[in-house]
């Protein structure tokens, strides 16, 4: 399906989930279990993650998604990532993608690695889905956005400025990092809005099993935690199986709430657990 039509064909909420390759070295089919469950939820599509460095191909990034399409019968989402890349290598991808018969893309700049270093070529997503678009009009594009603003950002105002860069060039579709607030989000659709952005914007919902996952999403990502969440991860941060109820009911009721008001779809960040995807739709399923 094209995705540029998914939110006007869509009757109901889009879901989707996101998933990443199998770690180097691992076989495709340790992925299945996941994918098993992922696919009887009927997502409407599932988005796959991009490694930093070598091609698509080698990271399993096209293999994964050509899985999900033809054997599980759904939409895949390639992440493609241009910051450690040339415009020569990004065009071999794109080329290899369409071979694969692969044409939704979710263009992203990437994080900085010290294993990389930046080829400069790309700096921004902005100039990656630009760039998408000069190849042709295959590709259907999406992007990322920041409800707690982009860390790297000088500024709110700079982060809406640049999002709105983003659809101008060519997304028509964005997907948004994850949050705990549903406050925050809701004022960040409103700043959108004023800004001039008006894609549809799918809610990015992490269910947090954890307490070493909870602080390294929140490092790497800078999304705050509500107090309400802080007394969850402390109550039970030893106790793994009470922990892990915990974040499935607080994400449940996120999503639920989300719904109610409306949003325009809800991206699930599964870290190719699929407990957590089946139990967090079956706490959704009369609702989409």
């Amino acid at each position: 399906m094209n995705l540029d039509l998914l939110f006007e064909e869509k009757k109901n909420q889009v879901i989707s989930f996101e998933i990443f390759p199998p770690k180097r070295g691992a076989a495709l089919r340790d992925i299945d279990a996941t994918l098993e469950v992922l696919s009887s939820l009927k997502p409407d599509f599932i988005s796959i993650t991009f490694g930093a460095g070598g091609s698509a191909v080698n990271n399993k990034t096209i293999e994964l998604a050509r899985k999900i399409k033809e054997v599980y019968h759904i939409e895949p989402v390639v992440h493609l990532t241009c910051l450690n890349y040339t415009k020569a290598e990004i065009k071999g991808m794109l080329e290899e993608l369409k071979e694969a018969g692969i044409y939704n893309l979710l263009a992203l700049r990437g994080d900085k690695s010290p294993d990389y270093e930046p080829k400069k070529e790309f700096l921004y997503a902005n100039d990656l889905i630009r760039f998408i678009k000069e190849q042709g009009e295959e590709f259907h594009i999406c992007a990322a956005c920041y409800p707690e603003t982009h860390q790297e950002a000088e500024s709110r105002a700079a982060d809406l400025h640049h999002l709105r860069e983003k659809v101008e060039s060519g997304a028509t579709h964005l997907i948004s990092q994850l949050f705990f607030d549903n406050n925050v989000y809701y004022r960040f659709l409103e700043d959108a809005a004023i800004a001039g952005i008006h894609a549809p914007i799918e809610a990015g919902i992490m269910p947090v099993t954890n307490k070493a996952q909870i602080e390294r999403m929140v490092t790497l990502c800078g999304a705050s935690l509500p107090e309400k969440y802080s007394r969850i991860m402390h109550r039970f941060e030893d106790k793994k199986e009470a922990l892990f109820d915990a974040g499935m009911a607080y994400a449940i009721n996120q999503i639920v709430d989300l719904l109610t008001n409306g949003v325009d779809g809800i991206h699930l960040y599964t870290m190719n657990n699929p407990a957590v995807a089946r139990r967090i739709c079956e706490g959704i399923r009369n609702l989409v």
